[in-house]
């Protein structure tokens, strides 16, 4: 699959540069990813075998640029598995390939995230004995947490944050209470160019810092003494080596990998 190969200006070039210069130079390849993303993939749900009858959905807020990768492969490593789940692709994005506006729309995070929300009820009303899933990828996760933020307490069954580029001191407390089974997210500490200085050139999704939780992980928000109880439901995964063989190199997309989502996430899903 091809790939985009951008020329890079050196940190140290931009000193004194004007703050266009910056962004034409430096940030697009930079903030999201597009110098490691693949083109989006389109979902096709073409089982190998006949599907069971779905007993959860899985609401996936993909990452800026509407790259779908992680619904595209996540539809892929359901089908194959013949897992008992459905996978939505949440449409939030500003339009394909336009990374910054995405990233920097907090408005549309919290918009389409209300948007989320009420899909979510509906779904509830509808199907009461089913699961209710919520995963987002970086700044995916802020349209994610929006909705759960929305919801009343136990709306939905978990949440997966991957490489999340929102602030390491972004308040859980809300989501985690409207997920009955918590708050799993996965980090890693190599994802230098997106999360890194991407970020610290702009900041995070909802503008809060300069440091991403996909990168350091999440500082629990401790004011009152119930707070440590429900961030006992917060569950952060750093990446590790050991887990290379599934396709996750530890960069921005190593978590929306099919063998990655297949070995780690598929069984926070299944209960597996």
């Amino acid at each position: 699959m091809s790939r985009l190969v951008l020329c890079l200006t050196p940190f140290s070039s931009l000193e004194g540069c004007p703050l266009r210069r910056v962004l034409r130079c430096c940030l697009v390849p930079l903030l999201l990813g597009c110098c490691t993303a693949s083109p989006r993939l389109e979902v096709h749900n073409a089982a190998a075998h006949p599907a069971p009858a779905p007993a959860g959905l899985v609401f996936v807020a993909n990452g800026s640029g509407d790259l779908r990768t992680v619904s595209a492969s996540l539809s892929q490593v359901v089908a194959q598995s013949s897992a008992p789940l459905e996978v939505d692709t949440v449409v939030w994005s500003h339009g394909y390939g336009r990374y910054l506006t995405d990233h920097l729309d907090h408005a549309n995070h919290l918009a389409q995230g209300r948007k989320l929300a009420d899909q979510v009820a509906l779904y509830r009303r509808t199907y009461p004995e089913r699961r209710v899933y919520l995963i987002g990828h970086s700044a995916g996760c802020a349209v994610a947490l929006a909705a759960a933020e929305a919801l009343p307490p136990d709306s939905v069954d978990r949440i997966v944050l991957l490489a999340p580029s929102v602030c390491v001191s972004y308040d859980l407390r809300p989501a985690l209470s409207s997920a009955r089974g918590g708050i799993d997210v996965f980090y890693s500490r190599k994802d230098t160019l997106v999360l890194g200085l991407g970020v610290r050139l702009v900041g995070t999704a909802e503008g809060g810092c300069r440091t991403a939780a996909g990168r350091c992980s999440f500082t629990p928000v401790l004011t009152y003494p119930t707070d440590a109880v429900l961030y006992r439901k917060l569950q952060q995964h750093g990446w590790d080596p050991a887990v290379e063989w599934s396709g996750n190199d530890g960069g921005h997309y190593g978590s929306n990998e099919p063998g990655f989502l297949r070995a780690y996430m598929l069984p926070l899903l299944t209960g597996e």
